[in-house]
């Protein structure tokens, strides 16, 4: 599984993860649907681009 940063978007480690579970996603398999999405980094869940705007830093863009 990888772990992504919500404030920088890149890669880190399962230990950074662990230290910033409210700003960072873990990704399972692969993205295979079209489009952009944005997934809240607290929550887990999918969130829509007007929440994506307000909450940046809490936020992950995906784009498949």
């Amino acid at each position: 599984m990888a772990h992504r940063s919500a404030i920088t978007g890149r890669y880190i480690g399962k230990a950074a993860a662990a230290r910033h579970p409210r700003t960072s996603v873990t990704e399972s398999g692969a993205n295979r649907s079209s489009g952009t999405h944005h997934r809240s980094a607290i929550t887990g869940k999918f969130v829509t681009e007007g929440t994506a705007a307000r909450h940046p830093k809490t936020t992950v863009t995906e784009k498949g």
